[in-house]
């Protein structure tokens, strides 16, 4: 019995040794997120996510009220048109309504606009973002021996941040201009001006509700955040490579990864 279970405890352990061997989180040293450049590369993650992410998701709707007299005896009616429109932002497509109004028919009506090359540029560049920062993230952390001995390795690191860092200039800007002119053609005002009822005497027309922006206004501060983070990194990258210091040894890299192991 005793041997049994002796062999039974030591296959236990053999077990969870080997799922300890085979778990990929374990050659982490998460003590490197202490430093600024494991740490900014973490920051550049999560704000790829807030930036795709809140443009991504957004959805919005524009109303407005027409009323239709008939005649001076009869009380007037009262329809709302509203429309919804969403990421990508191909406005064009959002279709609507015009209601009838004595020998005016109904109509199907479109907002005016397509602002979806800013807005999939964008989103296309937060997950670009967010997909090069968990790579090198998981490189700085796993092998950072390979990062501080290999010199291409910091070099094409330094490359990729300052081309990343243009990139998301460039990508919220555009976006900011674009969410701007969705703003306009999303106003009621330019709903009531675009249906021909609303023109002519016999229909009276007010704005309703007017779209919520929050969500993509957050993705445009979240834009120029992830321009300032990624600058901020060039520094801290270019100080890996070899035109600010010289390259370490092997000796000494695998010394400085013996005493990150033992704190």
């Amino acid at each position: 019995m005793s041997t049994a279970a002796s062999s039974s405890a030591m296959d236990r352990e053999g077990g969870l040794a080997g799922l300890g061997k085979k778990n990929p989180l374990a050659g982490l040293r998460w003590r490197r997120l202490e430093e600024p450049l494991g740490f900014i590369k973490l920051l550049e993650w999560l704000f790829a996510i807030f930036a795709f992410g809140s443009c991504g998701s957004y959805s919005g709707e524009t109303s407005a009220t027409v009323t239709c007299k008939i005649d001076a005896e009869s009380d007037p009616e009262i329809k709302v048109v509203s429309v919804l429109f969403a990421y990508p932002f191909r406005l064009y497509r959002q279709r609507y309504e015009m209601p009838a109004c004595e020998d005016l028919e109904r109509r199907i009506m479109h907002l005016i606009g397509d602002f979806s090359a800013p807005a999939e540029f964008f989103v296309t560049m937060g997950v670009f973002a967010f997909l090069y920062s968990m790579f090198a993230l998981v490189i700085y952390l796993r092998f950072n021996e390979q990062y501080t001995t290999i010199r291409r390795v910091p070099i094409v690191d330094l490359c990729v941040t300052g081309v990343f860092a243009f990139l998301w200039l460039v990508a919220a800007s555009a976006w900011g201009k674009g969410l701007m002119d969705v703003k306009v053609a999303t106003l009621p005002s330019t709903l009531i001006s675009s249906m021909p009822l609303c023109q002519l005497e016999k229909g009276t027309c007010n704005p309703g509700s007017a779209p919520y922006f929050a969500l993509a206004n957050i993705s445009v501060l979240f834009g120029f955040l992830n321009f300032l983070i990624w600058g901020a990194n060039i520094w801290f990258v270019f100080k890996e490579t070899e035109w600010h210091t010289k390259p370490a040894s092997k000796e000494e890299s695998a010394e400085r990864g013996e005493a990150e192991d033992h704190q």
